[in-house]
């Protein structure tokens, strides 16, 4: 893992960045069934998350992936409340980390040494989770798991899976929810994926085939209609329950049993155990069949079987603290690479994607796989040609992990300095292995996304120009910068299909009412790296003018330039030497050397500087004005926590910054004033301790109120 950050500035960065690649990777693996990565890559961000939340665990964010379970529901489909959220499972990755699991369930719990602690362990099967709901024995409704709170209604395809009891037998409680996966069997797939592209064939269309198992049966699950599920090939298997109204059991094992009784699958493999090391051999014994199983497995899940234990031990965050799930390690096997690709992301990162004599791995035809970054190719020392193992673990793009050709006598392989989509110069940051398109305003790659970004919300706040019209515009060449937005005309929106007069009159009328944008929104719109709304009212305060700050910007390039042209020290050292220096150009508190970098980067590459040259032709972003009253906060630093009931959290700012005061969201011996909402917590506390001032709401109010 690289060396974590060492300032809060880049942390607090990095978790924003990771708060949104992890949600856009679980929309794309829950909600749309298309995932763009690996599911180690995607376990390494969310160990990336945890490690610097707990390196600095006062900058954990309200939307931290260590809070989210699954992603938001598909929107085609009706959504419903859990009546009990449907949580997710910790990870481990070794026996230690299992054995650590069982000793942390014995200091919770506060059992001696001889006291065992039984376990439940099952395989983990790579299916779409899915809750049951019985109601006076009927089967009344079917959610998926959604983001653990909301799932989807459904209920009519599910009464299609043959494996699931449309009722359950005299003696089961009057409610109950029974919850597993519903999978399709590896044979069951392939002879799915065959009559697709047989059907292809016959009627001259290209064939729509499934990636793997997993989503084969999410999407045919989450059909609109239900008779297109009753025709795939859908089995359950169960593990557990949610609410019920009373439990036909003290364990595990018990209730479980009882649910296969009532006509459930349940796992073969499904056994009580005594100890750790009896549930390892279980492990173990279930990886040596795992190929022969007829459904896809990643792992095994152990659960302490006694109920009552489980109450006392609760959850922490998304997941239970009585189960976790061991994951098998990934499925291996020898090719042939062919060639490596450069692939833009939507946010600029360049992955190399080997490109493979086809192969099969656990089951499935692999043909690409990840090689991650620079420093990863030049670890394999791979080249075109050479002879790989190739691993995956239920993965769409598995990893390349030993090179097997040790010949010298080709030249290695470079990884590229300019983008392959735009030409732009690729760009790395001191510390960093991800190598970065700079050319964000014209990169095809990262178009679409920087407009939607300079349309939203927090940005220029355009309304009507949403990613869908966005995603059409582009798509038809009416815009591709941010200044085609602005040279947009209602007679080219009234030639599209579905614009009548008056909604393309008003997108117009919004997009003419952003010709002036404050500055911090215009600095914030560009979608510079490390560039938040924070950091762009920052400089926006510093530099009060567009003309101040571009000329800044250029004596930063100017000393970018000479800088880089200097030699004898490593690119690291001088990276980090240069982003040092261009910080004091920056002089913009809270402007750390990785932002100043990013952003004297950004306007260093060409593209991006007549791309911003462009878009000034069509507005004029607005000069900063300070405009603040005498306070008894006035130079003073407030901090605002709890629950605020008669303002948003951002009007308070708003309020406390024109009496002059800076806005702070820790409490430190630099805190002169804490407000005290409803609810609060460590805050207050921690202000009580350092013997700081503490008002409620109405004390602020009052503060306010002096101020005239």
């Amino acid at each position: 893992m690289t060396a974590l950050p060492t300032t809060e500035n880049a942390a607090a960065a990095e978790l924003e960045h990771l708060a949104g690649e992890i949600a856009r990777h679980n929309r794309l693996y829950h909600t749309n069934d298309s995932p763009e990565i690996s599911d180690a890559d995607y376990d390494a961000l969310v160990r990336r998350n945890n490690a610097l939340e707990a390196a600095f665990p006062h900058l954990v964010r309200a939307d931290s992936p260590s809070r989210q379970v699954g992603a938001a529901p598909a929107g085609h489909l009706a959504k419903v409340n859990h009546a009990r959220p449907m949580t997710s499972l910790d990870n481990a990755f070794s026996d230690e980390e299992v054995e650590e699991f069982v000793a942390r369930v014995r200091r919770f719990l506060r059992l001696g040494d001889s006291e065992e602690v039984a376990l439940t362990a099952e395989p983990k099967i790579d299916g779409l989770s899915c809750s049951l709901r019985y109601e006076q024995r009927r089967l009344v409704q079917a959610l998926t798991r959604g983001d653990g709170t909301t799932g989807e209604d459904v209920t009519a395809n599910v009464r299609t899976i043959a494996d699931i009891p449309a009722r359950l037998p005299d003696d089961a409680p009057d409610i109950f929810e029974v919850r597993g996966e519903v999978y399709m069997a590896k044979a069951d797939f392939a002879a799915l994926n065959q009559r697709l592209a047989d059907e292809a064939v016959e009627s001259g269309k290209e064939a729509r085939q499934f990636a793997n198992p997993r989503n084969a049966a999410a999407g045919s699950l989450r059909q609109k209609d239900a008779v297109v599920t009753a025709q795939r090939p859908l089995r359950f298997l169960a593990h557990g329950w949610g609410e019920v109204s009373a439990l036909p059991g003290t364990t595990q094992s018990d209730v479980v049993a009882t649910i296969r009784r009532w006509g459930f699958p349940v796992a073969d493999d499904f056994v009580s155990v005594a100890t750790a090391a009896e549930a390892l051999a279980q492990y173990n014994a279930i990886e040596g069949k795992r190929a022969d199983l007829p459904f896809d497995i990643d792992g095994v899940v152990y659960k302490v079987d006694r109920l009552d234990w489980q109450e006392r031990l609760g959850f922490v965050a998304r997941a239970p603290r009585w189960a976790i799930a061991h994951k098998f390690p990934a499925e291996r096997a020898q090719t042939t690479l062919n060639d490596i690709d450069i692939q833009v992301g939507r946010t600029g990162k360049l992955t190399p994607v080997a490109k493979l004599e086809p192969v099969t791995v656990g089951g499935v035809v692999v043909r690409n796989a990840t090689l991650h970054n620079a420093d990863e190719v030049a670890r394999l020392g791979v080249r075109p040609g050479d002879r790989i193992i190739v691993q995956r673990a239920g993965d769409v793009i598995p990893q390349i992990v030993e090179n097997l050709t040790v010949e010298e006598d080709r030249p290695a392989w470079h990884f590229p300095t300019h983008c392959p989509e735009c030409g732009s110069e690729a760009v790395r940051e001191p510390g960093e292995v991800d190598w970065r398109c700079s050319g964000g305003l014209v990169c095809p790659a990262q178009q679409v996304e920087r407009l939607r970004h300079f349309a939203s919300r927090h940005a220029l706040d355009i309304e009507g120009l949403g990613i869908t019209n966005i995603e059409s515009f582009f798509a038809d060449g009416l815009i591709g910068t941010p200044a085609d937005i602005f040279r947009l005309t209602e007679e080219q929106l009234l030639a599209r299909e579905r614009w009548a007069a008056v909604s393309a009159r008003n997108l117009i009328a919004a997009i003419d009412a952003k010709r002036q944008p404050p500055l911090d929104r215009f600095l914030f719109a560009l979608g510079i790296r490390h560039i938040g709304e924070v950091t762009a009212r920052d400089l926006a305060r510093r530099w009060r003018s567009w003309a101040a700050f571009r000329a800044m910007v250029q004596t930063g390039i100017e000393k970018r330039d000479n800088m880089l042209q200097a030699i004898g020290e490593s690119d690291d050292k001088l990276l980090a030497r240069t982003a040092k220096e261009l910080a004091a150009i920056v002089d913009t508190k809270q402007v750390g050397p990785e932002v100043a970098l990013a952003l004297i980067d950004f306007f260093a590459e060409e593209r991006n500087d007549s791309a911003v040259a462009d878009l000034l032709g069509q507005l004029t972003p607005a000069d900063v004005v300070h405009e603040t009253r005498a306070s008894e906060v006035s130079g003073k630093t407030v901090v605002f926590t709890g629950t605020l009931e008669t303002m948003s959290r951002d009007e308070a700012k708003a309020q406390a910054e024109a009496l002059g005061a800076k806005v702070s969201g820790s409490v430190s011996t630099k805190t002169d004033l804490v407000v005290a909402g409803s609810g609060a917590g460590s805050k207050g506390k921690k202000a009580a301790e350092l013997g700081i001032r503490v008002v409620d709401e109405a004390g602020w109010q009052a503060i306010v109120a002096a101020a005239g």
